[in-house]
């Protein structure tokens, strides 16, 4: 009888392959990762924000380009692009080593007008000051909501930049301009050096920026302002517990001991017990030291 071959998930077989290609040049082009219609209502729906929200102010930000946050509650279809599959797949196993959970540490939509300069490069790892090189703190996704042209000022990228010291000098042999059409998506490390291009057209090039962080640091965008328990509640389940309202073990970002989630009901108790909430290493220490303590002699 011929062995029958283990049927291998292509989903988990597209997230290992882009994982491993994100690890070693430090980032990844996703080319065609969801339809472009849904792109393009998405684009439609942040219309009004963009056309209201005034330019941003400094030279990081850069004052010919418009930045606004809170994506989930201004497009429905936000949330096909935070919890897509293979990209939430790829940010999960990312950033495992270091962390039960991945949480959402950023949505925020940018418009790069015409004639705004290209950006300081920068490492999104640096808004954390603990040590670098030990760990990866997040994975950020850039979704063009318009086509990303090196003439336009689509990200420029240091390829390999996440294998070499902070203050090093890094040489543009690597530096790519991150051109893609709507519907793909630029995936890189929190450590890989990086840059809004220069506008030299006579196009805005808009994008949205999601981010995921280990869920034990303190995020970018303030999620529980950003999303209250009267907004989150109607998230799906497993978007609010991106978004925060979970219990991170050992104990972090509880509400009176026990998950946030007790927020998220239709009723909610004037006063909660705590319960225990740990890692799984903690818990067998815990249980050792009850099973085997001496009772005390009074």
């Amino acid at each position: 009888m011929a062995t029958q071959l283990k049927h291998r998930d292509p989903l988990e077989e597209a997230i290992a392959r882009e994982t491993a290609a994100l690890f070693e040049k430090g980032y990844v082009i996703l080319r065609d990762v969801v339809d472009p219609r849904i792109v393009a209502a998405l684009d439609q729906d942040f219309h009004e924000p963009f056309a209201n929200t005034p330019p941003s102010r400094g030279n990081f930000f850069g004052e010919k380009t418009v930045r606004f946050g809170r994506a989930l509650i201004r497009s429905r279809h936000s949330a096909t692009l935070v919890q897509d599959p293979l990209v939430l797949g790829i940010a999960e196993r990312a950033l495992a080593p270091w962390c039960e959970s991945i949480q959402l540490n950023l949505t925020q939509a940018i418009a790069v007008h015409p004639g705004a300069p290209q950006q300081l490069p920068h490492r999104d790892q640096d808004m954390w000051p603990g040590p670098k090189g030990e760990m990866e703190y997040m994975v950020n996704v850039i979704w063009p909501l318009t086509r990303f042209t090196r003439g336009n000022g689509a990200t420029m990228v240091w390829g390999y930049s996440h294998k070499e010291e902070k203050d090093k000098y890094i040489a543009d042999v690597d530096t790519i301009a991150a051109e893609m059409e709507p519907g793909s998506c630029l995936v890189f490390l929190g450590s890989t050096l990086h840059g809004q291009g220069a506008n030299e057209s006579d196009e805005i090039r808009r994008a949205l920026v999601v981010g995921y962080s280990l869920s034990w640091l303190r995020s970018y965008e303030n999620q529980m302002l950003s999303y209250p328990p009267h907004v989150a509640r109607r998230f799906p389940p497993a978007l609010a517990d991106l978004v925060g309202y979970r219990q991170v073990p050992p104990n972090l970002n509880n509400f009176e001991g026990q998950s946030p989630t007790v927020l998220l009901g239709d009723e909610i108790p004037e006063h909660f017990g705590a319960v225990d909430n740990f890692r799984p290493d903690q818990v067998e220490a815990i249980d050792y030291y009850f099973r085997h303590r001496k009772p005390r002699i009074v």
